[in-house]
């Protein structure tokens, strides 16, 4: 998204610059996993809203995790400062898993 170097900081760097002064801040992130059997294809998806923040918050996971609070949470805090059990459990990627594990269920394979 930023360029060379290719990092985490330049590219929420640039995003924030980007939205500086824009009120309209809200994201979100997706995963779409695909699974192939006997020739069809099934998609499962994840998605998890929020917003932008204005500034870096938190010290762990990796690329937006420090300027994006899911909607979800009630505190306020940005996906760097849930720590990962709660992000594993309410991330785009853990609804995308979810969602492939009932569609498998469902289907009875």
């Amino acid at each position: 998204y930023a360029g060379e170097p290719k990092n985490d900081d330049n590219n929420m760097n640039k995003l924030l610059s980007n939205l500086k002064d824009k009120s309209n801040r809200k994201a979100n992130f997706k995963t779409v996993i695909c699974l192939n059997y006997k020739g069809k294809q099934h998609l499962f998806t994840g998605i998890i809203n929020g917003k932008i923040i204005d500034k870096k918050i938190g010290d762990n996971g990796f690329g937006y995790d420090p300027i994006f609070i899911p909607s979800d949470d009630k505190d306020g805090q940005t996906f760097s400062e849930l720590g990962i059990e709660v992000k594993n459990m309410i991330s785009h990627r853990a609804k995308a898993f979810r969602a492939l594990a009932m569609g498998i269920k469902n289907a009875g394979w």
